[in-house]
């Protein structure tokens, strides 16, 4: 309890009245950059990119049993890339699919899915 005209202690006052102490370096500021946590940052990255090659390495291109809109990539010409084919189970239009199941792939139609680019069921116009 205070009496009149007292004042309470309180830490954050004390700590306002207080000049900052930064060890000569500006205040606010991160030490810099070392060898080893550029060799970590470098490394992670590395092993992200790895992961990623080694997945794909487990996929093929399959021609001819993407959806209108659902391809990977390549819809032949006049497309740009991804999402582009125009017709369903374009011939020259690819999803990937675990490699080795390409052939497998039978769509509607008498139809199966091709390592290589198809003829088929390509847009008019």
């Amino acid at each position: 309890m205070a009496f009149m005209g007292e004042r309470h202690f309180t830490p954050a006052a004390a700590s306002a009245r207080l000049p900052s102490v930064t060890m000569g370096r500006p205040p606010l500021s991160r030490p810099p950059l070392n060898g080893l946590t550029l060799a970590g940052a470098l490394a992670a990255a590395l092993g992200v990119a790895q992961a990623q090659a080694q997945q794909r390495s487990q996929l093929e291109k399959c021609f001819g049993v993407a959806l209108k809109g659902e391809n990977d990539c390549a819809a032949g010409p006049g497309t740009t890339c991804a999402g582009t084919a125009k017709v369903d189970y374009q011939g020259n239009a690819w999803k990937l699919v675990p490699k080795g199941t390409c052939t497998t792939i039978t769509p509607p139609g008498e139809r199966t899915g091709s390592l290589k680019p198809l003829m088929r069921d390509l847009p008019r116009g």
